[in-house]
């Protein structure tokens, strides 16, 4: 009853009533599209093609981000994940070249020409990927009868152009649900990509536990009671910080009289993940790698290399995919942490660590800090990214269910979750009422 009340006070307020509908709507347009063939494509040819990715592996993962786009041969058959790949090099690019660390801290005006060059770069990206994609179609079980203009200059011409339009739409649609909506645009289309194909890998499990009489629903109760446990575990890797204590320097304000302030104590909160999953996006396109690299070669080994790498669920696919992430984890968190600035900010407003010196020893204290708990972190994170391959090597559970147990997939609902219902709980606490990780009574205003 009170979660319900909850429910209710989110209805009361208008602004966020209405976010949540914006929200809605557009990711409801954003999965509609996901449905649209390509012109030129016949759909009913589909069947072998959409069956070709339903067992996981690698394309599996690439159309669990799409929500089912890729193996539709949608208009978003190339998702979101243009624009994820740019904004990763824009980010990277950041560290090296003066321009681009001039615009990150000019504020708003700067981040508004990192977005137009994210967006050119998304552009240039899908005038890559598209005529691999369709050049790949007749490889990955199209039959050619499905191409009812054949695969003419036409037809390549017409579907390149709508594969990057479908990709600057959904990168429309994501920005406007973070500026009329609640949460990150981007990531929620990712999320609820990732959740449209979860009922299907559900069903084809309980398919083979309990209709083949593989186990039946003993096995299926054992599976989810694991999976809410691993997504306990990642709510508790995305929440995990450590609280580093700040003191403020005692001060005297001047204003016709004297008057103390003494020093108040705060403390500044290094994530246990700080990188989120970024190592895991980072690690798993080194992952391809090997795999292309190997087959381009016709000899046994290279052959040999070429199937184990391409074996998302194989044991040496997973040995290094769990060392990438680690090695990515502490690249990562180098490049996002500024420890130096930190330190550069407390000094300039009077904090300091107790027991450290501001200056140099505050950010050398904060490094050591951050590779005591990035260790740990790194660790989890890549357990967790390989989680899917243990579940289904020790239980059997089918591949498209069993990438639901860890990897990106499950992270990104956890962080994109949380993420929007913090935003939800701020409404509700502006407007005195009991947030979603809070039920009771509605909050009294104060004066």
């Amino acid at each position: 009853m009170k979660f319900i009340q909850t429910l209710k006070n989110i209805w009361k307020i208008e602004e966020l009533k209405n976010r949540i509908l914006v929200t809605l709507g557009l990711l409801l347009v954003y999965r509609f599209g996901a449905q649209v063939v390509l012109p030129g494509i016949d759909a009913d040819q589909l069947g072998q093609f959409s069956g070709n990715f339903a067992g996981g592996g690698i394309g599996g993962l690439l159309d669990a981000f799409t929500g089912g786009a890729f193996s539709n041969a949608s208009i978003f058959a190339l998702g979101i994940m243009p624009y994820i790949s740019a904004s990763i090099v824009v980010q990277l690019m950041g560290i090296a070249i003066p321009y681009l660390q001039k615009l990150q801290k000019d504020g708003e005006s700067g981040r508004r020409k990192i977005n137009q060059i994210t967006r050119w770069l998304t552009i240039a990206i899908c005038l890559v990927q598209a005529p691999g994609y369709l050049a790949s179609l007749p490889a990955l079980g199209v039959p050619t009868e499905a191409f009812v203009l054949g695969l003419t200059f036409q037809f390549y011409f017409t579907s390149v152009i709508i594969l990057v339009t479908g990709t600057i739409f959904a990168m429309w649609l994501g920005e406007k649900i973070t500026d009329k909506g609640i949460g990150n645009g981007i990531s929620l289309l990712i999320m609820v990509g990732i959740i449209a194909t979860l009922p299907q890998a559900f069903a084809q499990e309980w398919v083979s536990r309990v209709n083949q009489s593989n186990g039946g629903l003993i096995m299926i109760l054992i599976e989810l009671v694991i999976w809410f446990f691993i997504i306990f575990a990642s709510v508790m890797l995305v929440m995990a910080v450590r609280q580093i204590q700040v003191q403020y320097a005692r001060r005297t304000q001047s204003g016709g009289y004297e008057k103390d302030v003494f020093g108040s104590r705060q403390f500044i909160p290094l994530k246990l993940n700080a990188s989120g999953v970024m190592p895991i996006i980072f690690a798993q396109a080194i992952m391809f790698i090997p795999a292309a690299v190997a087959g381009l070669s016709e000899s046994e080994t290279s052959q040999g290399v070429a199937a184990a790498f391409s074996d998302i669920f194989g044991f040496w696919y997973n040995l290094v995919f769990a060392l990438l992430i680690i090695v990515f984890t502490y690249f990562y968190t180098a490049i996002t942490v500024p420890t130096n600035k930190i330190a550069d900010d407390l000094k300039r407003s009077g904090g300091f660590i107790p027991g450290i010196r501001p200056g140099t020893e505050t950010s050398e204290y904060l490094d050591k800090i951050m590779s005591q708990i990035t260790l740990p972190g790194s660790i989890f994170l890549a357990l967790i990214a390989i989680f899917p391959a243990i579940v289904g090597g020790l239980l059997g559970i089918q591949q498209g269910w069993a990438l639901f147990f860890g990897g990106t997939s499950l992270l990104i609902m956890v962080g994109v979750a949380i993420d929007t219902m913090q935003q939800i709980n701020s409404y509700l606490l502006n407007r005195h009422y009991d947030g979603l990780m809070k039920t009771g009574k509605n909050r009294k205003a104060v004066a």
